[in-house]
């Protein structure tokens, strides 16, 4: 039976498993010969074997082996709190706790001694927010840039040249680590997101200083500032049920919960940043997975930006990528009534032009007709007021949904779901989003340049005042998972674009990092990636297809850090592209500070972040099938 007329048939479980990718878990139960099966795996069976038994190169979804490593907590938050909750809204109870318990990883009751015996001695645990912060969001300052000069990160070039672990902590019920960290002073604000708590550790050996449980989980980077006008400095956070949270920085205390979304189904998927008491929060969208549903009716949400009071998390302005859906008078062939425009998510971590009173914000594919202007776009906000100034149009008509093959109908050889029923009418189904944020660079005379990375392997610089196209650069012909994924960074002079590609054969291939000059447009350096399974890298699962480089890069001193797919840390000479060392993170055997198993795996999302003389790497991402793991690194010069 076909895909599409499996998910028709009964439930939405198919639909669910297929976004898998986004990061569920999996459990092989084993019964005796005359014991029936649970009602789960008849689901899986029936609804979800046809996409993860043996998924398409390239395909979002999780092999069955990527499957049987989540927890229980996790699957069922994402289905009724998460990305998946428009999915998860179809099933009734039995239906949920069948999924939920036939895919989750069996595990001891975790309690809190991970946190507890790891525990900073009593005269330890103080939180010293007098210091600069070394960084204050995912782009480290408002600009994106992902630069840290060799104050800010206590590190020069010489000491990235010579990184080793100084220690490990393993996270509960985790095989991906997704939100990077902010340090200040010599405590790093950490968010464990699988395992549901907001962490200050002390940089230096790992133990915590205080432990925040959070009602569900925080996928993404802190931000830290100072909470309204006269607060407290606090750090911010997205939960996977919409909810923003806010911390008192010095104690764990939590401030206000507040919802900042105009679509309550949309994900909080990029981080947020503070500025001037205010904080500035991308919303994403969650049609593009819901639509998989063939009795969805596709499609009705879209992306915006939103500005919320740091002192309580009202909501001040809101941005739109565009008007709200209206019925098209139309249905697709599961008899669902189609609904549009919708899509344009904003899923990257916005940037700030503080002098110039400018938000900067980056956009992905339309989810259903009629095609508008502002997806796949970088766009232009007054900062004041949330009114456009401008936006640039990377790529029309780039109308897509899971339900779609991506690219050429023909050529792609998937059947077309119900809710891809425009897919004759012009789409160039691509899905290529802007994943990364756009960065601001500042150029000489005030000339500044807006830089953005996207999953076509584009690279673009733009005026920063008009949105005109200065040059452009595309590195290889992208994927739906980048091209630039995650983020890209500039030293000051040149702009570094990581190119993931996972599963494009080698000789057209372009993963690795690729650096252009920001002011002529013309190409610095390159350097190629290369797959290594010898050795303990034979352990890595996916040593041999996804070794690119999707992961935001990040700038110290006059060194760039990139991490691979496969677990790498590779530290480059910033103006040369030379390899200074490498780390190789997921062959790695760990003794974590915390004494619960640890092993590491892909680097991805926020992977790299640094302070107080230490680089951290989130080592394990089992999202769109890569290598999971669960362990915090920290890495220090070699004494």
């Amino acid at each position: 039976m076909g895909l599409w007329k499996q998910v028709a048939g009964g439930g939405v479980a198919a639909a669910a498993m297929a976004l898998a990718g986004l990061g569920l878990g999996s459990l092989a139960q084993a019964q005796a010969p005359d014991e029936a099966p649970p009602p789960g795996k008849a689901v899986y069976d029936q609804f979800c074997a046809a996409c993860h038994d043996a998924p398409e190169a390239g395909s979002r979804a999780a092999p069955v082996a990527t499957l049987r490593t989540m927890s229980a907590q996790t699957i069922n938050a994402a289905l009724t709190t998460g990305v998946m909750k428009p999915i998860g809204d179809g099933l009734d109870r039995n239906q949920l706790r069948a999924v939920v318990a036939y895919l989750a990883k069996p595990e001891a009751p975790v309690g809190t001694a991970w946190i507890d015996d790891n525990r900073c001695a009593e005269g330890q645990r103080a939180v010293d927010l007098a210091p600069k912060p070394a960084q204050t969001s995912f782009g480290v300052d408002h600009d994106n840039s992902r630069r840290m000069s060799a104050a800010q990160a206590a590190l020069k070039t010489a000491d990235v040249a010579k990184l080793e672990v100084a220690w490990a902590l393993a996270m509960p019920r985790t095989s991906g680590l997704r939100g990077g960290g902010v340090v200040v002073g010599q405590t790093l604000f950490y968010p464990a997101g699988q395992a549901n708590h907001i962490l200050a550790l002390d940089t230096k050996t790992g133990c915590v200083k205080w432990a925040t449980p959070t009602p569900s989980q925080v996928r993404n980077t802190l931000a830290y500032g100072r909470l309204g006008k006269g607060g407290p400095l606090g750090l911010v956070g997205s939960e996977a049920s919409g909810n923003l949270i806010a911390l008192d920085a010095a104690t764990g205390k939590i401030l206000w919960r507040a919802d900042p979304r105009h679509d309550k189904t949309a994900p909080l998927s990029g981080s947020p940043l503070i500025h001037d008491g205010k904080i500035i929060v991308p919303i994403s969208g969650s049609d593009v997975g819901a639509a998989m549903r063939p009795v969805y009716e596709c499609c009705k949400g879209h992306g915006a930006v939103a500005a919320v009071d740091g002192k309580d998390g009202k909501v001040l302005w809101t941005w739109h990528t565009m008007e709200d859906a209206k019925p098209l008078g139309r249905t697709n062939s599961a008899g669902a009534a189609a609904f549009g425009p919708s899509g344009a998510p904003v899923w990257s971590s916005p940037s700030v032009d503080v002098e110039k009173g400018v938000v900067y914000a980056s956009t992905g594919e339309n989810t259903s007709p009629p095609a508008t202007k502002t997806s796949d776009a970088i766009a232009a906000i007054d900062l004041a007021t949330g009114k456009q100034r401008w936006v640039f149009q990377a790529l029309a008509n780039d109308v897509w949904n899971m339900s779609c093959p991506v690219g050429s109908v023909a050529a792609s050889g998937r059947p077309v779901g119900p809710n891809c029923y425009f897919a004759a009418e012009g789409s160039v189904l691509l899905d290529h989003d802007f994943g990364a944020g756009p960065v601001i660079f500042r150029g000489k005379g005030g000339r500044d340049i807006i830089l953005g990375g996207q999953k076509s392997g584009d690279v673009w610089g733009l005026d920063a005042a008009t949105g005109e196209v200065l040059w452009r650069h595309q590195f290889g012909k992208g994927t739906a998972l980048g091209g630039v994924h995650w983020g890209i960074a500039t030293d000051g002079v040149r702009v570094f674009a990581p190119i993931s590609d996972p599963n494009v054969p080698a000789d057209r291939s372009a993963a690795g990092m690729h650096a252009v000059d920001v002011v002529s447009g013309k190409v610095a350096w390159q350097w190629r990636a290369a797959p290594d399974c010898e050795g303990p890298r034979a352990k890595v699962s996916t040593c041999r297809t996804r070794y690119g480089l999707s992961a935001a890069p990040l700038v110290i001193d006059g060194a760039l850090l990139a991490g691979s797919l496969d677990g790498r840390l590779w530290v480059f000479d910033a103006a040369t592209g030379k390899v200074l060392h490498m780390v190789d993170t997921a062959a790695t055997a760990y003794q974590p500070v915390n004494k619960i198993p640890g092993n590491g795996g892909s680097i991805d999302a926020a992977g790299l972040f640094a302070g107080d003389g230490m680089v951290f790497v989130n080592s394990g991402y089992a999202s769109f099938g890569q290598a999971g793991g669960n362990v915090l690194v920290a890495l220090r010069p070699k004494r």
